[in-house]
Order: structure tokens, then sequence, then C-alpha cells
């Protein structure tokens, strides 16, 4: 019998990527990268960069939409991963227990306040949000649940019900009944809809991911005081921000908060297995898993799997041995100390803002050269900050990301593990691309008709 070898398969396929995502998964993705010159076949990725198959390195500032956190293909969770393979452990018992789950959750409640004591296994960041929900629900006895105008929690219909993006919810209704979303920042809108007590919980973002979008200063204290008043959970979700990715463990941190419900996935596993979890309050828990009867209210068969309990186990701790979390808050600054000054040199730049490595820039219409940018806008919002990110990776070799759909906002996740040069080198291209956009030469406008598929 023929042995199997991946590296002999992938080697016969090698620079078929691209047809073969077209012709078996996805075309119009396909489509998508080819159009923006995004198309390259991929060879090898370590710690915050890529190398495509010609051998270029890229600078990853996107890192997997935050799934990177502790750097690509980390060793030391690899090393967990190969290790949990060789014990053979009898993971997934079902009718039984083994203990690796309940060592990743002692794990993941030593570092979270002490208002949270369960942990509920997922196997993503919106599969999460779904038990938030569900238990949510069941826990409070109310049927209603809040969120966050342009909050982002996931595209299955549960999380897509509180997803506050019309692109994305537009053509797939009717969404779940007794879904309601609030104005980001605004209390007095909030407390509207909490006083009728109702509200099963309010799900929100501490930072929303589209747009790095930052919460007015005493906003979530006070969303958590208006919970706590009228009996409403009060839900982080921390899928993206979380494990050091603001500077802080957990981004609510940074505002003393303590959340009923907590969710996480990305980067949790190293980005190397699908892992994602809700950290609740004991008294949630127990309002649902109530008697032997229900004791299995929730869960999925792959969740608490061994291998991603295992990359979770050793992400924590590659966290906390190479201060990752504090390495996150020291290069955050540092990126927006060399950043803002871009919003007094050029025009265009409306504003710089992040939390330690989470960080955009915004483009706005400049004074000068206003018509042509009002031109190109016209061709499609937000297109202006793809003739940003489209030349950091052509001419400059970095992997960036437009935040989200008709948004003039270039967003930047990089894996915790980049050091000051990378840093340096990100603002220094950055700063030249800014220059030569804003002027938008012929070159440009004709990368724009092509980006927005006009020919």
């Amino acid at each position: 019998m023929a042995e199997f070898s991946l590296r002999e398969l992938l080697a016969a396929r090698e620079g078929e990527e691209i047809d073969l995502w077209a012709r078996t998964i996805n075309p119009q993705f396909a489509r998508v990268l080819k159009t923006i010159g995004f198309d390259r076949s991929w060879a090898r990725a370590e710690g915050a960069y890529l190398w495509d198959a010609d051998g270029n390195r890229f600078l990853d500032m996107l890192g997997g939409f935050g799934m990177f956190n502790v750097g690509r293909n980390n060793p030391r969770v690899r090393a967990a991963l190969v290790e949990a393979l060789e014990l053979e452990t009898p993971g997934s018992v079902q009718l039984g227990v083994t203990a690796l789950p309940p060592l990743l959750a002692e794990e993941l409640l030593k570092r979270a306040p002490a208002r949270l004591g369960r942990v509920l296994f997922t196997s993503s960041g919106t599969e999460a949000v779904e038990a938030a929900l569900k238990l949510g629900r069941a826990a409070t006895g109310r049927s209603r649940v809040l969120s966050a105008d342009h909050g982002f929690h996931g595209l299955t219909l549960g999380s897509l019900s509180a997803n506050g993006n019309l692109e994305f919810t537009s053509r797939f209704g009717p969404l779940l009944p007794d879904f309601d979303r609030v104005p980001f920042g605004d209390l007095d809108a909030l407390e509207q809809e909490l006083r009728r007590e109702n509200v099963a919980m309010f799900l929100v973002e501490p930072v929303q991911g589209k747009g790095v979008n930052l919460p007015p200063a005493g906003y979530l204290e006070g969303a958590q005081e208006l919970c706590r008043r009228y009996g409403t959970l009060f839900c982080v979700d921390e899928v993206q921000t979380g494990f050091g990715r603001t500077g802080a463990m957990f981004a609510f941190e940074h505002w003393g908060l303590e959340p009923d419900l907590v969710t996480v996935a990305k980067s949790l596993s190293g980005g190397y297995v699908p892992i994602g979890a809700l950290l609740m309050a004991p008294r949630v828990h127990e309002a649902v898993f109530d008697s032997m009867e229900n004791a299995v209210s929730h869960g999925s068969t792959f969740a608490p799997n061994d291998l991603g309990m295992a990359a979770g186990l050793a992400t924590l701790h590659e966290l906390d041995e190479r201060g990752l979390v504090e390495r996150s808050a020291r290069l955050g600054e540092l990126l927006l100390e060399l950043t803002l000054p871009l919003v007094e040199r050029y025009e265009v730049v409306r504003e710089v803002r992040g939390l330690g490595l989470m960080w955009a820039i915004e483009f706005g219409e400049p004074v000068s050269h206003g018509r042509s940018y009002r031109m190109i806008e016209r061709m499609q919002p937000g297109l202006f900050a793809q003739l940003v990110v489209g030349p950091l990776f052509s001419e400059h070799r970095i992997l960036s990301q437009v935040a989200g759909h008709r948004m003039a906002v270039v967003k930047a996740l990089p894996p915790l593990t980049v050091d000051e040069q990378d840093i340096e080198r990100f603002v220094e291209a950055l700063d030249g691309t800014v220059r030569k956009a804003q002027r938008l030469p012929r070159s440009l406008a004709s990368f724009a008709l092509t980006a927005a598929g006009i020919r």
C-alpha cells in the first residue's frame, strides 16, 4: 500500500492554489485576490513574516485577522500539538471526561475576574457568541438581545442577528426576532432599552474590530452599571481583542470591568486549530445546567478536543513566558507615537487610533485634491484605503487590510511577536504610500478603477 505524503501532494500541486480554490471553494474570492494583486502562492510563515513561492519576505500586519498573537507557526505551540498526538490521549470520550479541557479552563479562569467561574468550549468565535445568546436567554428568562451599531460578532444566524453591519445582514433575513441595536457609546440609548427590563443580555466589543472604534470615556463602565441595575447580563466579546491584542490579557481590563459573559477564540490556539470558549459567571451556568437532566443543555462534538486544549495551554504559557502582553502595550504605544504625526502631515489623514497592537488609520476628503478624492469615492466608498493597502503589499511587501466594507480605514493586527524594526518599517512604508496616494497620480487612479471592478 502506498504511503500518504502531504509534502509530496503539496509539491505536486504547487502554483495551483488560486485555480484550485476558484474551482472547488469560492471563485469570487479568487477574483478579488487577482483584482487587488494579492494572488500570491505562499510558501511558508514564521513569527510576523510570510514568504511567497519566489522567496520574497512579507511583513504580516494582518495576522490572520488576529489569530496569530504568538506568531505564525509558533514552535512551542507546535511542539505541544506533536506531544499531544504522540501521547495518544483518550480525548472526546463524550460519556466521560479527560484532563486537558479542565486544565485549560483552569488557566483561563486564573486570568479572568473572580466573577467568572465556568468555561464552555466551542470551536470558533461565532459559536462562543451563539452559546452566550442561548445561555443568556435561558438564564434570565428574557428573550431580547441588545448589541451595538457597527459591531461584529460572527456570521452564523444568531451572531448575525446581533451584527450591526448591513453589508453582512441585508441579504439573509429574516433574522432572529428580539434583536435590537443601539449606537456604540450612547448610554442614554442603552438605558432607554434596558429600563423595559426585558433584555437578556447586552453584547458589546470593548473595541469594535471593524474600524478599530474605541469606546468613549466612561461608556463601558456605565454600560456595565446599567446592566446590573436592570437585571441584564453584560457580555463582552473578546474574540478579536483578547489574549494581549490591546496590551492587556483581556481588553476589558483597561476599564476595570467584570462581565457576566466573555467570548474568546481566534488566537487561543496560536492559530493552529479552531477553538473558542465562553467564560461565564457561575450563576449563569447554574441557571441553565441546573439538574442532571439538563447536564448537556449545550455543547459541541469537537469543541473540547485535546489538540485544541493542548494548543490553548501552550499559547497561554507562551504569552506569559515571552511577556507578549506587555510587548503589545509597549509596541502599540510606539506605533501610535510614530503614526499620530501623519494627521498633521497629510490632509487626507483624518485620524489615527489604536490600543495595543490593534491599530487603524482613517482617511477623509482633503482640501486640496478634493475633486479627485470624491471621484475615487464615487466609484466605491472607502476605495481610497485600498490605494494604500495595495502599494503597501506590492511595493513594500507588507500585508494589511481595509478595515471594512465601504470604509476608508486601514487596519493592522500584527502578531505580537513583531519588533521595533518591524513597526518602524511599517510606518516608513505607510508614510510614503499615503504621500503618494494623496496626490492620486494616474497610476493609482488606474488601480482604483481596477479595484472597483470598473475595468
